[in-house]
């Protein structure tokens, strides 16, 4: 065996070792790389699949912001149609207050005038009755046989017969009473405010309750329904008095249904009226009637009598016919009436 022989063999086999130990080692590194690649891989889907849901996720969230956002911009836009509306009432409801102060301020001016406190009450008194009498039902200014003159005359029939309305009110003493700082200047204007209305029921009581002209009782209308109240929860024994007097103290209201009531009268009288018109032609009627049947019969016994007088001419014209029929079948000669005759 030549020399060389074993230190080859030696080296063949240890390169044969180193071969194998090389092919086993690149083995396993394959089936690790395999293993991390397919780590890698998962990893990778496992990433886009999180990317995936958090993209979802984030479209979701800026969707349901763009919601709410949308959402607080109308509310936001609401809001403030909501606000301008409500500064457009306050400032219609500033220029409202403004205007009525400005006609509260008028009203005092013309409550503080006699003549123009007057004309105010004549003007609500008239408003009333036009609303609920008829044109006919009433005259204004009317002038009575006395000489004076009523504020209103409502025309009702007798009873109760026409009924005077007053419509002028003593104011002054009112305020006063309500304007008095002390109890007993506040008693002082209520004596001044009860003499005054006393003297004008009086005034009212003379005037205008006319025996046979007009009712037996007056109305005083007293343009206010706070004073009106006052009257009947301060006064009561002169509301008392003032009724058995025959003058009636109204207010608004008060009137209002009293007008009713005059409606009613005013009613039932134009409705008697139109009854008693009614009778009057159905008694006409009647009348027209009879005389009618009375002519009818008469016609009657007069047609009975001219047919019998028809049946009797008719018969002497027949016997008129038969003799003539008669007279015409005789033979006598012609010269017969001229021998008469010589």
């Amino acid at each position: 065996m030549p020399h060389w022989l074993p230190p080859a063999l030696i080296a063949a086999a240890v390169a044969l070792a180193a071969l194998l130990l090389l092919a086993a080692l690149r083995g396993r590194q394959a089936e690790h790389l395999a293993r991390l690649s397919a780590t890698l891989e998962a990893l990778a889907a496992s990433q886009e699949r999180l990317s995936a849901r958090t993209e979802e996720r984030l479209r979701i969230q800026e969707r349901s912001l763009a919601e709410r956002l949308d959402t607080a911009a109308q509310r936001t836009q609401e809001t403030a149609g909501a606000i301008q509306q409500r500064l457009a009432v306050i400032d219609a409801a500033q220029a409202s207050i403004t205007a009525l102060g400005g006609q509260v301020t008028s009203l005092a001016a013309i409550l503080g005038n006699k003549q123009a406190r007057g004309a105010l009450g004549e003007v609500q008194l008239r408003d009333l009755i036009t609303d609920r009498l008829p044109a006919q039902g009433f005259r204004w200014q009317h002038t009575l046989s006395n000489g004076t003159r009523c504020d209103c005359l409502v025309i009702l029939p007798f009873p109760p017969g026409p009924i005077a309305v007053d419509a002028k009110f003593p104011l002054e003493a009112w305020s006063a009473w309500q304007d008095a700082p002390t109890q007993t200047a506040r008693d002082l204007a209520r004596r001044r405010f009860a003499n005054d209305v006393r003297r004008h029921v009086s005034d009212i009581a003379r005037k205008y309750l006319l025996p046979g002209e007009t009712a037996e009782g007056a109305l005083m209308f007293v343009p206010s329904e706070a004073v009106h109240a006052t009257l009947h929860a301060e006064l009561p024994e002169l509301v008392a008095e003032a009724a058995r007097r025959h003058v009636h103290i109204v207010g608004p209201s008060t009137l209002w249904a009293v007008l009713n009531t005059m409606r009613g009268l005013l009613r039932d009288a134009r409705l008697q009226e139109e009854a008693r018109r009614i009778r009057a032609e159905v008694e006409a009627l009647a009348e027209e009637t009879a005389r009618l049947e009375r002519r009818v019969a008469a016609l009657r016994t007069h047609h009975a009598a001219m047919g019998q007088d028809m049946r009797e001419i008719e018969t002497s014209a027949e016997k008129i016919a038969r003799r003539g029929e008669a007279i015409r079948a005789l033979d006598i000669p012609d010269d017969t009436p001229m021998k008469a005759a010589e």
